[in-house]
């Protein structure tokens, strides 16, 4: 699925496109969150990780509704094919893959978009808001 990039002009120059209203750009980990946590020193499991079904029927389901599926994952390059197999094999739904995350969480994303985290805890749900705390840079 292919999506229109938003031209943005701030102050008579192009700056980054934005995506259309209510498209969500999700950045999604492999391991520990879509199958079994898998270390890359052990790449011969990734083949035949457990899948967490819930979490393949919700990313799909934001898939069909026009969502960008962008796959995250600490594992390296070397792990691209067979992860892809294992992805398409499964039935996952997706746009794109990063490989490389730094490794060891405790994650702070700093851009100029609006970021939004959520913390996968054991079970893939569709989303609800709740007002948290968050750090922000001082005024």
């Amino acid at each position: 699925m292919k999506h229109n990039l938003e031209d943005k002009i701030v102050d008579g120059e192009k700056i980054s496109p934005i995506l259309p209203e209510g498209v969500k750009n999700y950045l999604i980990d492999i391991d520990g969150t879509i199958c079994d946590d898998i270390p890359n020193e052990e790449p011969e499991r990734m083949a035949t990780a457990k899948v967490y079904p819930d979490a393949l029927k919700i990313l799909n389901e934001w898939y069909d509704a026009g969502h960008i599926i962008t796959f995250f994952t600490s594992r390296v390059e070397e792990h691209r094919e067979v992860t892809e197999q294992w992805l398409d094999e499964h039935g996952f739904k997706y746009q794109a893959m990063v490989m490389g995350k730094p490794r060891g969480g405790n994650y702070h994303w700093i851009d100029n978009h609006i970021v939004k985290a959520t913390r996968y805890k054991g079970k893939f749900t569709n989303l609800v808001e709740e007002k948290k705390t968050i750090e922000v840079f001082k005024k």
